[in-house]
């Protein structure tokens, strides 16, 4: 397995849906995923030129068990929590916020000419579940830009090249990237043959896996383990992101914004909230 190439097992779509306050959006990874793409539970796709698409936002909600990633290609997002952190994500920047023991926030994309991006959920340990809610703004100048003959890639978490990305997870080890390239290019990614790794393709559309399979644009492409992520671009080129990270492996519990690993974790959760005893 040392230098074998993974195979693609599964491509998703998606399915269209509202959230929010009314956010038209791509549910790519959902409930129906979360055995397949474990550690990842959950993303989300966005790409439009209408305001009315996206401007009504995610009014204050909160999150427990889980870290959002969320990273903005192109656009405008204000966002503030009850940490007290308030800021606003813009072209080529991530959010990444740890939910932990519990947090409170709300995330209002602004009119823009293009609101390009993606939101993971990143499942969190049992053991790390009630860790404390903690917030990263990472901004472009702190995510470094790698660039070689036909392709560049932006190193959002973990490592690419030798080249240390702007954070690595603190508590679940994640590869996190953004990779254009041009037109019937390739790209081969070392991976960790223990963890789960995917891709979406954002723009574009190409060969994926080996044997190489074709790919549509705007797919979640998950490979069968291995030791290298092979990608072709077809003609027009191709962007993706990818992500990679070892299984937890545990039972999860679904409460909307809150996941857990038993349902009696959910309901305590959902009493506190009522009772105003959340927030720790």
């Amino acid at each position: 397995m040392d230098n074998e190439v993974r195979s693609v097992k599964r491509v998703v779509a998606g399915e269209r849906a509202v959230d929010g306050a009314g956010v038209r959006l791509v549910r790519v990874l959902g409930r129906n995923e979360v055995d397949d793409f474990d550690p990842f539970l959950l993303l989300d796709a966005f790409d439009s030129h209408d305001p009315d698409d996206y401007i009504k936002g995610f009014p204050w909600h909160p999150h427990r068990g889980i870290e959002t990633v969320t990273y903005l290609v192109a656009g405008k997002i204000e966002h503030g929590d009850s940490l007290g952190n308030k800021g606003v994500i813009t072209d080529g920047s991530c959010q990444w916020m740890t939910g932990g023991g519990g947090i409170v926030h709300q995330e209002m994309p602004q009119a823009s000419p293009r609101m390009l991006g993606l939101q993971l959920w990143l499942n969190l340990p049992k053991a790390d579940k009630l860790a404390p809610p903690a917030y990263r703004d990472l901004t472009p100048d702190k995510i470094p830009l790698v660039e070689r003959d036909g392709f560049t890639v932006s190193v959002i978490a973990g490592e690419f090249d030798g080249v240390k990305g702007a954070t690595g997870g603190d508590y679940v080890t994640m590869q996190l990237l953004d990779v254009s390239l041009g037109a019937g290019r390739d790209f081969l990614l070392p991976t960790d043959p223990k963890a789960t790794v995917f891709l979406y393709i954002m723009e574009g559309d190409g060969e994926c896996g080996a044997p190489a399979q074709k790919v549509p644009t705007r797919r979640a492409v998950l490979f069968n383990p291995g030791a290298q992520l092979h990608a072709k671009a077809g003609p027009s080129g191709m962007r993706f992101v990818t992500f990679a990270a070892r299984p937890l492996g545990e039972p999860i519990a679904w409460g909307g914004p809150i996941v857990m690993n038993t349902e009696d974790e959910i309901r305590q959760a959902f009493k506190e909230l009522k009772e105003g005893t959340f927030i720790r």
